[in-house]
């Protein structure tokens, strides 16, 4: 699968509060050959993680409503910093905030190949 290749050695960060799901996101992302940080599942979690890590990030899978609390100020924190990352979630597109919805979703339950192909870099 061309998307495995893609993903190979990039560092992903899961954003997920539901623990069945994070643990079949961080499935999908290893077997993609992709190196899985987290899940964490709470605003103030993910954005403390994201002031402190030093390592290199290239994706984040994140929840779209993590225990009742909007994603949206950790999306802000990495349209600043130019990180890619896609926006899951088990409601339709009116959920997320029209400033977002530009960015990439994929509803749950999602398809494996629309996630991978929203986390790949773009060809260059």
């Amino acid at each position: 699968m061309q998307q495995d290749i893609a993903l190979a050695g990039r560092r992903i960060l899961v954003v997920e509060d539901e623990f069945l799901v994070a643990e079949y996101l961080g499935e999908i992302l290893r077997s993609a050959g992709a190196e899985v940080l987290g899940p964490l599942g709470r605003v103030p979690e993910a954005l403390a993680f994201l002031r402190t890590e030093t390592g290199p990030l290239d994706a984040v899978v994140l929840d779209v409503n993590l225990h009742g609390q909007p994603s949206f100020p950790i999306a802000d924190e990495l349209i600043r910093r130019g990180i890619r990352f896609v926006f899951t979630t088990g409601y339709d597109g009116g959920a997320i905030e029209p400033a977002y919805r530009a960015y990439p979703r994929c509803e749950k339950p999602f398809r494996e190949e629309a996630l991978l192909a929203a986390l790949s870099p773009a060809p260059a």
